[in-house]
């Protein structure tokens, strides 16, 4: 079966279709990848996906064989490993431990509802990626969520053990203790497949507003793109690994 390039979130995935590009899925969900040959395969809702501006239809071989990645909880050989709780011993991290990764999440809305946006702050062996992204309308606790999610689309690899720090208590909840949503459950949903294809990732509560640099730097990021009504995309530099 083809493929179509689609919109999910803001973000730029390949969704089955048929050869006129019609999408296809069942029970209202549609098979898609976030890069073509990463050997993953996930779900999203059908109601979710948008056109992109190149609607290109790609044929079957343009995305290789993938292993779908399972749901938190429901098993696969990556699916069974559960997102770790919150918490942490010590002082919230500035730097990763060598192997792994590091990433502060944030969300930023001004009024709830209302004009929302994200940052992320992602460190791994001296590289230091930032992300500021504009989300138009929302609320907080959608930022929140996507937010992490694109901290893990943003991962160097699923292997490295990657730690993810964050201030909403709502995602964390939902993401790693099984709480039951009454709202955004397609954005959960599609959050927890992304944390289930990791070896070994932690979900860890940090304090916002406290002073914590990292955390600080992912809510600046998050502000801007609100106050902005603007998306400044992936940069990459640089961080000092002994410091």
């Amino acid at each position: 079966m083809p493929w179509r390039k689609m919109k999910l979130r803001g973000a730029t995935v390949f969704a089955r279709c048929d050869a006129s590009g019609e999408l296809l899925g069942e029970g209202g969900r549609v098979e898609i990848r976030y890069k073509p040959q990463d050997g993953r395969a996930y779900a999203a809702g059908a109601r979710n996906l948008q056109p992109a501006s190149d609607a290109t239809v790609f044929p079957d071989e343009h995305c290789g064989e993938a292993e779908r990645v399972a749901a938190k909880g429901k098993g696969g050989a990556r699916g069974s490993r559960k997102a770790g709780k919150a918490g942490s011993a010590g002082p919230p991290p500035e730097r990763p431990h060598t192997g792994e990764a590091l990433a502060y999440c944030d969300g930023a809305c001004s009024g709830n509802p209302g004009p929302a946006g994200l940052g992320v702050v992602l460190r791994y062996e001296g590289v230091e990626r930032v992300l500021s992204e504009y989300l138009g309308q929302g609320t907080n606790n959608v930022a929140e969520l996507t937010a992490i999610l694109r901290a893990c689309e943003g991962a160097p690899d699923l292997d490295r053990p990657f730690r993810i720090y964050t201030d909403s208590t709502y995602s964390i909840n939902m993401l790693t203790k099984g709480w039951k949503a009454k709202a955004n459950r397609e954005l959960i949903a599609q959050t927890k497949d992304v944390l289930a294809a990791f070896r070994d990732v932690r979900l860890h509560y940090v304090k916002g507003h406290a002073g914590i640099p990292l955390n600080e730097k992912a809510d600046a990021l998050a502000v801007a793109a609100v106050d902005a009504r603007a998306s400044a995309g992936w940069s990459e530099g640089s961080y000092d690994e002994g410091a």
